[in-house]
């Protein structure tokens, strides 16, 4: 019977010193490791060169280093650049640079694939194959930024966690890839650059306000009324905006962190004076605010982006409300990176 080997990116520092030391070897290889691992992203034990021929030689024959890889990029005419990521078991995702301004955003996934059928989506159309590993979600960023190194000259500002898949149904994942790119034996990235974006698991944004985060977090919404957001989004039927308002509020009263909704308008459906009172009256319940993101099509899409005339209504009666409000208009529609046109079809 053949045994798999674990990958050495998912051990504990103390499960690894444990290793060394019953491997008569000092306990603060796991450390140097980890550095290597993380800070360096080393995927060979052959490079880990502050470590004896013998501990890497160990270390091969006791683990494996999973990690992604880059097979193919588009770039739009925008700028904005598509990554397609080998995954282990034949899978692909995909992750994106949105360069603007005196900015660069890495869109990164959390899973391969979504079970939430969202229906503007196109990842919703397809079926969850995976939950990423928190080395593979860690490995998108990393990769991401040796790309903006070489090519813009400066690193990744910015991460969203706006890829494919729902972040809270990998949380333990998502949480470790923070972790690891926070810390100073990572990437030492700010908290405050990175967002975690879901459809409103209420359950796990009120878990996720008693662990004291330095991220921010952002809503989808798309609707401001029961009935219309349940027909857009199925999780809606169970997260409902009742439970998903009083969810925000525990998580603002808890951290003082305003989370952002995003409201993808679809003309006829959403974007009525209508639908941006229902909007203000939520927002005004939790400091908020609010993005509002053009619809980019997708493969037998049903919706249709809202007008120019319709659009500049809504921020119009917004703002005269006082709801913070920015547009965001489509970046890298032309090659399917837009907001919510990630998908693969080959998966």
């Amino acid at each position: 019977m053949i045994v798999s080997k674990p990958d050495i990116r998912e051990i504990t520092t103390k499960a690894l010193e444990d290793f060394f030391i019953k491997h008569n070897a000092p306990k603060f290889r796991a450390s140097q490791v980890k550095e290597w691992l993380w800070k360096h992203r080393k995927i060979n034990f052959n490079e880990m060169t502050n470590l004896s021929i013998h501990d890497r030689n160990l270390l091969h024959e006791h683990f494996i280093i999973n990690s992604l890889k880059i097979i193919k990029k588009q770039i739009s005419v925008d700028g904005t650049i598509k990554f397609l990521f080998f995954v282990n078991e034949n899978r692909f995702i995909e992750g994106v640079i949105i360069p603007q301004f005196d900015r660069l955003t890495a869109c990164i996934s959390s899973q391969v694939g979504c079970s939430l059928s969202c229906t503007f989506c196109a990842t919703g159309k397809l079926k969850l194959y995976k939950n990423l590993s928190s080395g593979e979600i860690y490995d998108q960023v990393f990769l991401l930024n040796e790309y903006a190194l070489k090519y813009f000259n400066r690193p990744i500002s910015n991460i969203v966690y706006m890829g494919m898949g729902e972040p809270l149904l990998n949380i333990k994942n998502v949480l470790k890839s923070i972790k690891l790119i926070t810390s100073k034996n990572g990437m030492g990235m700010s908290g405050k650059r990175i967002t975690v974006s879901t459809v409103g698991i209420t359950k796990m944004i009120k878990k996720i306000a008693d662990i004291n985060p330095n991220f921010n977090l952002a809503i989808s919404l798309h609707s401001a009324n029961d009935i219309k957001r349940s027909e857009i989004m199925e999780i809606n039927k169970t997260n409902n905006l009742k439970k998903l308002s009083q969810a925000l509020l525990y998580f603002y009263e808890k951290t003082k962190i305003k989370p952002t909704y995003e409201y993808v308008l679809l003309s006829g459906i959403n974007d009525s004076i209508d639908d941006a009172k229902e909007l203000v009256n939520f927002c005004k319940k939790i400091p908020s605010k609010v993005n509002l993101i053009e619809y980019n099509q997708v493969e037998d899409g049903a919706y249709e982006k809202s007008t120019e005339e319709a659009t500049g209504l809504f921020i119009s009666f917004l703002e005269k409300h006082n709801i913070l409000v920015k547009l965001r208009r489509s970046r890298g529609e032309d090659i399917a990176a837009a907001c919510g046109q990630l998908a693969i079809q080959n998966t």
